[in-house]
């Protein structure tokens, strides 16, 4: 009994260990540069990504969420997400360019064979006054980020602290 007991526990065990369809063990931009299609505005929503041969993350920045700042001073801001900045991660069928998301008609490849949406974390922005203060530079962070698959299975293990850096002119 104990010679047929000890395989069919580790036939069981095998077998009911599943790792689920989750394909993606990290998710990792922090070698990627930080892209925009249009200069990034103040007082308006802004749409910032990087791209990774063929992966992006892409970031809708609440309306305001790069205040003009303070020269002189660090104004640090700080986004919610999903509610108020939305993180998405796409995986797509081959290598992608700024032109996916720039063109006003994006080309027809490649397509997005994968897209998830972050659901938990925080977003944090620095904002100070370059040297000369014509700009104030945004240094764009990310904190607890945690992507939901559709299957509900959460990916954590991000190497994706700091977004960027982008830079917003200052107002007269």
């Amino acid at each position: 009994m104990r010679n047929f007991l000890l395989p069919a526990l580790l036939i069981i065990s095998f077998y009911s260990c599943s790792d689920g369809d989750l394909q993606i063990e990290t998710i990792d931009f922090d070698s990627a540069t930080i892209q925009n299609c249009t200069d990034p505005v103040a007082e308006s929503s802004n749409v910032l990504f990087k791209i990774s041969e063929d992966e992006a993350l892409i970031m809708e920045l609440q309306n305001g969420a790069l205040n003009n700042g303070v020269v002189g001073e660090t104004v640090t801001t700080e986004s919610t997400v999903p509610s108020q900045t939305k993180l998405t991660y796409r995986i797509f069928s081959e290598n992608v360019t700024s032109s996916y998301f720039c063109d006003d008609i994006p080309p027809v490849t490649p397509t997005v064979t994968d897209e998830i949406e972050a659901g938990d974390g925080m977003v944090i922005i620095e904002t100070v006054a370059d040297e000369e203060n014509n700009n104030f530079v945004h240094t764009i962070s990310l904190s607890g980020i945690s992507f939901i698959t559709e299957s509900g299975e959460r990916i954590t293990n991000l190497s994706i602290n700091e977004f960027g850096e982008v830079t917003t002119a200052i107002p007269n």
